[in-house]
């Protein structure tokens, strides 16, 4: 490790110090304003977001520092083929908000887990749903995000990998518990177009230093590094000479690193999951305002997403070209002194184009910027997978919870999800040749395709019952799992020294096999489905596309259960009101800790009723229908466009 600070310049010093503060005054902001439980901000928070937030909130939930740390060093390695992994999704977000989120708005639900519950009925898919997303959280965001911004902390400071994880951590719990939530949401939207800005001053740096587009092709292709031998062993050729297809998008389809059809069709499958059935990406989508602005919402994240392959992509290639040494190190030793890991230095890419090229000033605000939206993401994470852990699992292990033992289970959890993560850190490290985006993709495509089938099937298919779903989702992880547990035990070697894992588990390129698991979870599904009896439809009126439109009375298939629930609720309310006034530093602490929550107002039927129908209204003005209907038609053409262009 050069031992040279980067950072040591008042400018950039003073940026860095003056974004946090910024940070932390929103956050105090946010604690301070939010949550004065009013009745108008008791319910018409409920769906008041505008088109353009929503927008620019899916861009940047969807991109985070990992994204820049890993599609950069990718595509340092292998060329632009991986930025059709961001093409893709401007397919998929016209799938969302003109085929999925109707179906979630009129069925009236709030996170994935529930449509499925409300859908099929039983407890068993929620559950199971809960803990593996617990697992993907674990496996791919937390310990991707954390390795990423320890790559960038290690670069610019100069310090060793896991003390920058710890003051990485240090730092984001301390943001988490000042600004909470709310103050995420606030800062999570200036962050993107700080970043987004910041890289297209990059990128104007990068294609000057390189000399134009032509050029940046042509230099590319002799991107070699000098040092091609270790001992008496000399490196094989196509392991440090940048790849003959390097400028195309669709690839051969045996012996591409990112075959087509697995471009095409197995991507497909993992954006399907992600971009339509992740609870984090539905749920900005169903605080719009109305349809019209859900749609308008898909249609500007679809065209933000057209940029990664300009401002991260193209300049972690051009990084190549800069540092060949350094990001292209192929002998095991040199890369263990340029970025401490032995597969391959090309996660360094973007962030070494940071620290070197910047000037004074702007490095400053792109790394906090870099960190800032690490920790925002990670903070929605961890808030996401306690809420996930005490509601979906702790509940089903201690019946009548207290809010305060929910709120420090929750807390608890937190600690125990940071500690695993942290220990996953080297095998992230060393996975897929040292390509971390590689590594993320890996892990979904064994894990998400299942869930992808069941929800695919459970709206578009109305003879799908909780048993074939169930079943589905079973044999699915257990495919999925004995691929993930080989391959991580065998080691997923690298060009250099390859790994002994047999071809029949290991050869079969991820994204064909996530073609396989999602043929195979979907022919168990329809299979039991059809050897058991189907759901009657007076239960799915509004939950499938068939039946989407129909104005009966839909009788939920766990109605009894909600209603126990509601008297429940009855009895504690009674309860509660012989509760005495806490005092001055017991509020003080309890507001801190965001323990203290407003009753909301009590409303009578009549009110609930006309509540429910606001929020489980898709009607749309015909004359906005049709300019986003329009748009829409034409976002899939700029898809189909840039597809072809760099096919």
């Amino acid at each position: 490790m050069e031992s040279n600070i980067r950072i040591n310049n008042p400018a950039d010093i003073s940026v860095i110090v003056i974004y946090f503060l910024v940070v932390l005054a929103v956050g105090l902001w946010a604690m301070y304003s939010t949550n004065r439980g009013t009745v108008g901000g008791f319910f018409l928070a409920g769906r008041s977001m505008v088109w353009w937030p929503i927008g620019a909130s899916l861009f940047a939930s969807n991109i985070g520092s990992g994204h820049f740390v890993g599609i950069a060093g990718t595509a340092a390695a292998t060329g632009i083929a991986i930025g059709g992994y961001e093409w893709n999704a401007l397919v998929f977000v016209v799938v969302l908000g003109w085929l999925f989120v109707p179906i979630y708005i009129k069925a009236g639900v709030v996170t994935m887990p529930e449509y499925l519950k409300k859908r099929f009925g039983g407890k068993r898919i929620q559950v199971y749903l809960s803990v593996l997303s617990l697992i993907l959280y674990i496996f791919t965001k937390i310990s991707a995000d954390i390795f990423s911004g320890a790559v960038f902390i290690q670069l610019a400071i100069g310090l060793n990998l896991y003390l920058a994880i710890i003051i990485l951590l240090a730092i984001t719990a301390l943001y988490t518990i000042t600004g909470g939530l709310a103050a995420v949401i606030y800062t999570d939207t200036l962050q993107t177009f700080i970043m987004v800005v910041g890289s297209f001053i990059l990128m104007g740096f990068a294609f000057s230093e390189v000399g134009g587009y032509e050029d940046f092709m042509q230099k590319y292709m002799n991107a070699i590094p000098s040092n091609i031998s270790y001992g008496n062993i000399t490196i094989k050729e196509e392991c440090y000479t940048p790849r003959k297809d390097a400028f195309h998008l669709f690839r051969d389809a045996v012996t591409g690193d990112l075959p087509w059809p697995g471009l095409v069709f197995g991507l497909s499958i993992l954006a399907l999951w992600y971009w339509c059935t992740d609870q984090v990406i539905v749920q900005r989508c169903l605080s719009g305002k109305n349809m019209s602005h859900v749609k308008a919402g898909c249609i500007m994240c679809g065209y933000l997403k057209l940029l990664p392959m300009f401002i991260i992509v193209m300049p972690g290639m051009i990084s190549r070209i800069l540092y060949t040494d350094e990001v292209a190190c192929v002998v095991p030793e040199v890369c263990q002194q340029y970025c401490g890991t032995t597969v391959g230095c090309t996660n360094i890419a973007y962030p070494k184009m940071v620290v070197e090229l910047m000037p004074n000033g702007l490095r400053g605000l792109m790394l906090s910027v870099m960190l800032a939206s690490l920790m925002s993401s990670l903070t929605s994470i961890f808030n996401s997978a306690s809420t996930l852990f005490t509601m979906d699992i702790y509940t089903k292990i201690r019946k009548r919870p207290s809010e305060k033992e929910l709120m420090l289970a929750g807390r608890a959890f937190m600690l125990v999800l940071i500690g695993i993560s942290i220990a996953w850190v080297p095998v992230v490290q060393s996975a897929q040749s040292g390509q971390l985006f590689d590594y993320i993709q890996s892990v979904t495509s064994y894990l998400g395709p299942p869930i992808a089938a069941v929800f695919l099937l459970a709206v578009f298919c109305k003879r799908v019952n909780e048993q074939g779903a169930f079943w589905g989702l079973m044999v699915g992880l257990l495919t999925g799992l004995s691929r993930m547990i080989a391959e991580f035990a065998y080691g997923t070697g690298n060009c250099v020294t390859p790994s002994n894992c047999p071809f029949i588990i290991c050869g079969i390129h991820y994204l064909y096999f996530a073609m396989i698991l999602f043929g195979v979870s979907s022919i168990v599904i329809l299979a039991v489905s059809f050897m058991t009896k189907p759901i009657p439809d007076v239960h799915l009126y509004r939950l499938c596309w068939s039946l989407r439109n129909s104005k009966e009375q839909r009788i939920d298939l766990d109605a009894d259960e909600e209603q126990d629930q509601a008297d429940e609720k009855d009895e504690e309310s009674v309860n509660e009101e012989s509760e005495e006034e806490p005092g001055c530093f017991k509020k003080a602490y309890n507001w801190f800790c965001g323990l203290d929550q407003q009753k909301g107002p009590k409303l009578s039927k009549e009110e609930e009723e006309a509540l429910k129908k606001k929020l489980t209204d898709t009607s749309e003005v015909p004359l906005w229908r049709n300019v986003v209907n329009i748009n829409g038609i034409i976002l899939l053409a700029v898809a189909v466009f840039c597809h072809a262009f760099f096919a």
